[in-house]
């Protein structure tokens, strides 16, 4: 029998034995609901508070108080963009991403072109990467949030997003990236701020 390869361990892959170890009081018998007030709830806050603070350090966020847990990266994408959308809908209609972002990024875009939004999908080169130009060119005075993915799914392209990020701070726009790709590949490069 032929050696299975297997290529696809950016959709999804095996779980670590060190990770599983972790979590196997969790598939069994710690179950509770961490929001309870009973005791196997209050021992999974405190296990899924040290969880928060684990990923807070990793990618240097200021607070563990900063980091939400979600079922999957589509749902943090959405939960981002639309939080985003809805509370500056007073301020502006406008968002920018690209054309090749994940489907969860282009669908919640295109869920928002249907409720009045506007969004500019930018173009990339034929390494996938944007113009940092054509974005600053892109932004308005209607410009609430950019959206661009740090690594590419499908073809690897990182895109310059210190630079992006540069960009919106200084047209006071919100900066949303999907890092879900990119994620433990870039060692102490998520942490410094």
């Amino acid at each position: 029998m032929d050696k299975i390869r297997y290529f696809d361990h950016a959709a999804t892959t095996y779980v670590k034995d060190e990770v599983l170890k972790e979590m196997i009081p969790y598939f069994g018998l710690n179950y509770g609901n961490p929001s309870s007030i009973y005791t196997i709830g209050r021992h999974n806050r405190v296990a899924l508070n040290h969880a928060r603070e684990q990923v807070a350090k990793s990618i240097g966020a200021k607070s563990p108080k900063e980091i939400y847990f979600t079922g999957c990266g589509s749902e943090s994408d959405n939960l981002a963009i639309k939080g985003v959308a809805y509370a500056n809908k007073d301020k502006g209609n406008h968002i920018i991403t690209t054309k090749i972002e994940h489907h969860a990024v282009l669908g919640t875009c295109e869920s928002l072109e249907k409720e009045g939004f506007r969004i500019t999908y930018l173009n990339v080169d034929e390494n996938g990467k944007i113009n940092l130009a054509e974005l600053e060119n892109s932004i308005t005075e209607k410009t609430i949030l950019i959206s661009i993915m740090t690594a590419n799914n499908e073809i690897g392209t990182i895109e310059p997003i210190k630079e992006i990020g540069e960009i919106a701070k200084r047209h006071k726009v919100y900066f949303h990236t999907d890092s879900v790709q990119a994620m433990r590949k870039f060692k102490n490069r998520c942490t410094k701020r």
